[in-house]
């Protein structure tokens, strides 16, 4: 039986600071299934904010915001959400709260879990919250994938955290950088898969409108499930 298409974004939105209508055109034309999204609304009237932008990308929302601080899992109305949570990291004094989202889904007949997570930049904090998304990522059954703003690169000790037993879908042939949008110099942004989840291609969306849309260039996997 062959397996189920699932179009999948990671975005760091810049906390919706930047050209709103560019970025409800770029999402809205790339029609993902399911949105990983990153710099969220967090405080102030969070609920009707997260859910004015899963209106605006014609998605609804699936779960996160204030719970995983920032942190929002949005899906497609082909998408079914079958149960969901969140988790927030130990608060270092001074320093930015920060957590991650969860999604337990199906698709036709292919079930997955999707989780998005923003680290820190602070490099001495950044290691224990990889290290805590990674145990909450580990105890998940089933096809998984996570998506995030690692705030390093591949070669980071966070990254490789993240990313030990799953599979990075820009690892092959070279990934493209992400960050800044208007001249990327960093690959920051990662999205990460279990193994039985095959990696059909991978994007980092570098367009004139993802240029004016945020600070981040948004990352773009088509992904196969494997049939429940």
């Amino acid at each position: 039986m062959s397996g189920v298409p699932l179009r999948v974004l990671s975005y760091n939105v810049h906390g919706l600071r930047d050209d709103r209508a560019a970025l409800t055109e770029l999402v809205r034309e790339l029609a993902p299934d399911v949105v990983v999204v990153q710099e969220a609304p967090r405080r102030w009237r969070w609920r009707h904010k997260c859910a004015a932008l899963a209106d605006d990308f014609g998605m609804v929302v699936a779960a996160g915001g204030l719970p995983s601080l920032g942190n929002l899992l949005l899906v497609s109305l082909r998408v079914r959400v079958h149960e969901t949570w969140c988790l927030r990291y130990p608060l270092t004094p001074g320093r930015h709260l920060r957590g991650a989202a969860f999604a337990r889904c199906s698709v036709r007949d292919g079930r997955f879990t999707v989780s998005g997570s923003h680290l820190a930049t602070d490099p001495a904090e950044r290691p224990d919250q990889a290290a805590c998304w990674k145990q909450a990522l580990s105890a998940v059954e089933g096809p998984l994938i996570a998506g995030g703003d690692l705030n390093e690169g591949p070669g980071g000790g966070a990254w490789r955290t993240v990313a030990d037993g799953l599979v990075d879908t820009g690892a092959r042939g070279g990934a493209a950088l992400t960050f800044p949008a208007t001249l990327p110099r960093q690959r920051l942004d990662g999205l990460f898969v279990s193994p039985d989840i095959e990696v059909v291609r991978y994007e980092v969306v570098d367009s004139d409108a993802a240029r004016r849309a945020s600070d981040h260039l948004p990352v773009l996997a088509d992904l196969t499930l494997p049939p429940d």
